[in-house]
Order: structure tokens, then C-alpha cells, then sequence
């Protein structure tokens, strides 16, 4: 994988969290840079291990499926990205109660745990791509911790409104990758 490709798979991977974490910042009365480093680094760290649990489950079923791999993983992608872009839209009713200062460290592992299983859905597909999973998963985590921190900041401002865009881009970006392996494993632009 190129680098501008592991750039974007990891931005992409982290619009979920971004999301999650405007929606977070918005849920908090005036969130300072402190908090949201820390939730920035819940879901970095969080957003990092998944894709590496991923692969070595893909890994160790990859045997069984070598011939039709860019497939599978262009499933894996078409299917998170779809899934991203419905969750976008899905209604979410909150009810108003005055906004704490801190978030708990539990429910932010759980959000965290939440938006990287699709993390770890794309770490089976990158099994079958022999990439080096140590630099994507760290790609992966440090752009979730910037999108996250960044998400965290901007939702004290913007509110939740705009998380939902953001994961839809993010879904668009997953289906986008999916199909780029597929044609390029197809080699339909060669």
C-alpha cells in the first residue's frame, strides 16, 4: 500500500470517532484542550489495537481464502462504509440535562470500542494485502487521536449536527478504498 492510500484508509477509519467525538464535545459544557487530548487518546489507542486483533484474525484464515481476497476485503470495506453512512442518518433522541465537564473513562472505552469495530473489520481485510499492520495501526491510531482531539474541540462550538457528515465521508472513504482494491486486484485499469 502506498502512503497516500494508508493516509486516507486512516483518516477514513478515524471519521467515526470523529464523529463520536464532536458529539461528545457538545455534550460537555466547554470541553478544555486537556479533556480532549485525553478522549483523543482513549480512542487512538483503542483505534490502534483493533485493526492489529483484525488482522491476526485474518491472517490465520487467509490460507482459505488467498485466491479471492480482494473480494473479501471489498465486501469488508463496501459493508463499513454503508454501515457508517446508515448510522449517520440513524436518529439518535437525547434528552437535555445540564452538561458535565468530564466525561467517564468507561463510557469513552466503550464509544471508543464501538467506532473502531469497524477497525477491526478492516484489519482482516488487510491481511490478505500483506501490509506492514505495525504502520497502519499506528497510522490508524495517531489520525483517530488528531481526529478525535480535533472532534472533541470543534463540538463544544459546532454541536453534534455536523458528526453526522463527517461520518458519512468517512463511509464514502471506506467504499471509495474497497473499490480501488478490487479494480486494482482485477486490474481493470491496466
Amino acid at each position: 500500500m502506498q502512503l497516500y492510500t494508508i493516509l486516507i484508509l486512516a483518516f477514513g477509519m478515524s471519521m467515526d470517532a470523529f464523529a463520536a467525538a464532536i458529539g461528545k464535545g457538545a455534550a460537555l459544557h466547554r470541553p478544555p484542550l486537556k479533556e480532549a487530548l485525553r478522549t483523543g487518546l482513549i480512542f487512538g489507542v483503542i483505534e490502534a489495537i483493533t485493526p492489529v486483533i483484525g488482522w491476526a484474525i485474518g491472517l490465520a484464515a487467509s490460507q482459505f481464502i488467498m485466491s479471492w481476497d480482494h473480494w473479501v476485503a471489498f465486501t469488508l470495506l463496501l459493508i463499513l462504509g454503508i454501515r457508517m453512512i446508515a448510522q449517520a442518518f440513524k436518529n439518535d433522541k437525547t434528552e437535555e440535562t445540564e452538561a458535565p465537564n468530564r466525561h467517564g473513562f468507561w463510557l469513552l472505552v466503550t464509544t471508543a470500542i464501538a467506532t473502531s469495530l469497524d477497525a477491526m473489520a478492516v484489519g482482516v481485510g488487510l491481511a490478505f494485502l500483506q501490509v506492514n499492520i505495525l504502520v497502519m495501526a499506528l497510522t490508524i491510531g495517531a489520525a483517530t487521536t488528531i481526529m478525535a482531539t480535533t472532534g472533541m474541540l470543534l463540538g463544544r462550538f459546532l454541536g453534534a449536527a455536523i458528526g453526522k457528515w463527517a461520518e458519512v465521508l468517512g463511509g464514502i472513504v471506506l467504499i471509495g478504498i474497497g473499490t480501488s482494491i478490487l479494480v486494482e486486484h482485477l486490474g481493470l485499469l491496466s
